[in-house]
C-alpha cells in the first residue's frame, strides 16, 4: 500500500506542556484512520502540525513523502481539512462562501461548488448567510469546503460536532464511499469511539499526547471483553452448581450471575444444561460485550489512568 501521512517522533511542547510526544504514526492510500483520544489528549495539536498551522518542537510530519511544510503548495492542493471550528465569512451566504474557496484555490468552472452543496445536503441553504446556519449546517459548510477541490487526503478533526444522528450516518457513509470508490485517505480525530469504530479500517488511541495504542478495528472486537449472564430459578444454588463444576461465577446485587471465563461464553449451551440438570433452569443466558467506550477507558487506563 502506498503512504500517504507519515509522522517520526513527532513532538509539540508549550512551555512544560508536552501536548504530543514522540508520536509515529502511518496512513496509507484509501485507509480510514480513527484518530481516538480524550479531550485534551493532543489530537487537535497533531492535525495541526500534521497542516503546518504549528511547528514542531521535536520530530516531523510527512504528506505524500514530502515533508510538512506551509509553503508547499502544490502539496496542499492534494490535501482537504476541517479543524476545530468551521470558520466561513458570517455575513456572505453558502454558495458566496464556497465561491471564494473555489477561487483561493484556483478551480475553474462554477460546477465544482453546486457539486458539493448537492453532495452536503446544503441546496436549500445555498443563499443563507453563514451566522444564520445551525451549528450541524455550519459543519457541513467546512466539509464542503474541505471537499471542493476533490482532495486525495481528508484530515479532519471532530467532523461530527454539531450533526444530529441522521447527519452523523450521512457524513459516516459520505466518508466511506471517497475511501472505497475513490480510493480516498481519511484521517479522523474523535473522542467518540463507537462512532469511529463504525468507520474506520484502523484506529490509533492518543492520551497525554502519546500513542497508547494502534489496532485493525476487525482486532478491536477480540480485544473487547466477554462474559456470560445468568439469571435462574434459585440463583444460590445455581453459582454454588456453576462453581463445583469449575466456573469463576460473580453475583450481582441484582442476583445476576457473571461468568467471566471464556468457556462460559463461548459456550453458553453448557452452562443451561448444567443448571437444567440441577434443578436450577435459568430464565435468562446472554453473552454480553464490553462497550466500546468501556473499552476505551479500560485501555487509557491501563496505559498509565485517566488524568
Amino acid at each position: 500500500m502506498d503512504e500517504v501521512l507519515r509522522t517520526e517522533n513527532l513532538s509539540k511542547h508549550f512551555g512544560p506542556v508536552r501536548a504530543v510526544e514522540g508520536l509515529s504514526l502511518n496512513v496509507h492510500r484509501g485507509e480510514i484512520y480513527g484518530f481516538l483520544g480524550l479531550n485534551g489528549a493532543g489530537k487537535t495539536t497533531t492535525i495541526r502540525m500534521l497542516l503546518g498551522m504549528i511547528r514542531p518542537s521535536a520530530g516531523a510530519a510527512f504528506l505524500f513523502g514530502r515533508r510538512v511544510d506551509p509553503g508547499l503548495i502544490d502539496l496542499w492542493r492534494k490535501v482537504g481539512y476541517l479543524v476545530e471550528i468551521p470558520y466561513s465569512y458570517p455575513d456572505l451566504t453558502v454558495r458566496e462562501n464556497l465561491e471564494i474557496a473555489r477561487r483561493l484555490r484556483l478551480i475553474n468552472g462554477q460546477g465544482s461548488v453546486d457539486e458539493v452543496i448537492e453532495i452536503m445536503k446544503l441546496g436549500s441553504y445555498r443563499n443563507r448567510k453563514a451566522r444564520s446556519l445551525s451549528s450541524g449546517n455550519a459543519q457541513r459548510l467546512g466539509l464542503a469546503k474541505a471537499l471542493l477541490h476533490r482532495p486525495e487526503i481528508l484530515i479532519l478533526d471532530e467532523p461530527a460536532n454539531g450533526l444530529d444522528p441522521a447527519g452523523i450516518v450521512e457524513i459516516r457513509e459520505l466518508l466511506r464511499e471517497m475511501a472505497v470508490d475513490r480510493g480516498v485517505t481519511i484521517f479522523i480525530s474523535s473522542h467518540i469511539l463507537a462512532e469511529i469504530a463504525r468507520l474506520a479500517t484502523r484506529i490509533g488511541i492518543i492520551h497525554a499526547g502519546r500513542l497508547i495504542q494502534e489496532l485493525d478495528t476487525d482486532e478491536l472486537e477480540h480485544e473487547r471483553n466477554r462474559r456470560l449472564l445468568v439469571r435462574a430459578v434459585d440463583p444460590h444454588s445455581a453459582l454454588r452448581t456453576l462453581t463445583r463444576a469449575g466456573y469463576v461465577v460473580n453475583r450481582s446485587e441484582d442476583g445476576i450471575l457473571e461468568l467471566p471465563g471464556s468457556t462460559a461464553f463461548q459456550h453458553p449451551e453448557n452452562v443451561a444444561t448444567l443448571l437444567v440438570r440441577g434443578g436450577f433452569p435459568p430464565t435468562m443466558l446472554r453473552v454480553d460485550v464490553e462497550d466500546l467506550e468501556s473499552y476505551f477507558l479500560r485501555t487509557i487506563s491501563s496505559k498509565g489512568g485517566l488524568s
